[in-house]
């Protein structure tokens, strides 16, 4: 089949690649001058240090995005940093999963950690165990802050609250439970190495965009956004047998509107959440550690700082991270008050300075209770991917990558099905 993908982000790259290699001839259209989608590497004065567009980490459960770098000629293990699971604070060590098996690292690791009290550290486990009990399921309309409020004021400080604006990028009392749980699940209990850090050491764009535009070559065109989809299918007149949609929300949801009406509705309904990445620089300064965590206050924007110069990046450049952003993009911006943030709370060789602030307003989709989110068939023969795309994930890279992979599924079992073999449909579960 002749197949059009829209969109060279994480799900349309994992979209293409699988096409490919099931033997359908694919044109991917981009209408930025790069692929990656948000999970790119951005210019700066020195060509040779670019910066990225947010501090995107993976964990060691993104097996499928893993796998997909693989395939494109990548290895994990040069371009990501493995750590084991650590939530340092500045002066303090915080909680950290030894390795070993998924049950027994959270246990041990909750135990050992000496910043809480004891009853903080079982009420913990208490907790967890009752999670895993229920297969971590809950009622569809709890909010993380609601599925927590019994436990301790440190424990929802220094790790629930934390996590959730992380793998979320939505505050506790706004975020959904149930999702949640599904990453926790995934992230600690899955099996050995699952909550992994896996911090990239290489601009974004090399972890996957490049290699992808140098495999794809002249299948991939880059500056070209669509404009019109026609039933048929024919994408701004180009005649195609199928096309899998893995542009953003808003971009799919203008181009379905007057083919699926109800589809396009839901898809352009979404609700979203900033994150803003304020680059420091100062020379001679280290962090103690790759990464660390921050407290979170009204006065104190940060949650996450990276320190490049130890992930083999630029020396003195550290990328503080504002998640759930929305309430300091109202206010115009936090770059003043993440310098003070940052003066107040770490040690520095020399005064750091404001070196770059990027903004991405829909960095993703508020991830709300009950919240209604489109399915990866459109149309017969027009299928979407990208992390808003229904499925157990909030929008993370594995989330665009499975919804890709899934697409692909569908277009070629669509085919199958044509030619009277096993025809298949696409499921969103890992």
């Amino acid at each position: 089949m002749k197949v059009a993908v829209v969109g060279a982000g994480w799900a349309g790259i994992a979209a293409a690649t699988a096409l490919i290699d099931a033997g359908h001839t694919v044109s991917v259209l981009e209408m930025a001058p790069q692929p990656g989608g948000r999970a790119r590497s951005v210019a700066g004065p020195d060509a040779a240090r670019p910066y990225d567009n947010g501090q995107h980490i993976l964990i060691g459960a993104y097996r499928d995005s893993l796998a997909l770098m693989r395939r494109l000629g990548v290895d994990p293990q040069a371009v990501l940093q493995r750590l084991p699971l650590a939530l340092p604070y500045p002066g303090e060590p915080g909680l950290r999963l030894p390795p070993g098996p998924a049950l027994i690292s959270f246990t041990r690791g909750v135990l050992a950690h000496g910043g809480w009290p004891l009853t903080a550290r079982l009420a913990l486990l208490a907790a967890a165990t009752g999670w895993l009990a229920r297969g971590f399921r809950c009622d569809d309309r709890l909010t993380v802050a609601t599925l927590c409020a019994g436990l301790p004021g440190v424990v929802k400080r220094d790790l629930i609250e934390p996590l959730c604006v992380a793998a979320l990028n939505t505050p506790a009392p706004q975020a959904s439970a149930r999702v949640f749980l599904r990453v926790l699940k995934d992230a600690l209990f899955s099996g050995p190495g699952s909550a992994d850090l896996l911090l990239p050491r290489q601009p974004l764009s090399e972890l996957l965009a490049a290699p992808a535009a140098a495999w794809l070559g002249p299948r991939l065109r880059l500056g070209e956004r669509v404009q019109r989809i026609e039933p048929g299918w024919r994408v701004d007149g180009e005649a195609f047998d199928a096309v899998v949609l893995a542009c953003t929300s808003v971009e799919a949801a203008r181009l379905t509107a007057s083919i699926a009406p109800d589809w396009s509705a839901t898809a352009g309904a979404f609700a979203f959440q900033p994150i803003i990445t304020v680059y420091l620089h100062s020379p001679g300064s280290a962090l103690p550690a790759p990464m660390l965590a921050l407290r979170e206050g009204p006065q104190a924007p940060a949650q996450f700082v990276f320190d490049h110069g130890q992930l083999g990046g630029t020396p003195g450049r550290f990328a503080f991270v504002v998640s759930g952003a929305a309430p300091w993009v109202e206010r115009g911006g936090c770059a003043e008050a993440v310098l003070a943030q940052a003066v107040q709370a770490l040690t520095w060789a020399t005064p750091p300075v404001i070196d770059k602030v990027l903004t991405e307003k829909r960095a993703t989709f508020a991830c709300t209770p009950g919240l209604a989110r489109p399915s990866a068939r459109v149309a017969p023969g027009l299928w979407a991917a990208g992390d808003y795309v229904d499925g157990p994930y909030p929008a993370t890279l594995e989330g665009a990558v499975r919804s890709g992979l899934a697409a692909a599924q569908g277009v070629d079992g669509g085919v199958k099905g044509a030619n009277g073999a096993a025809s298949g449909s696409p499921t969103n579960a890992p």
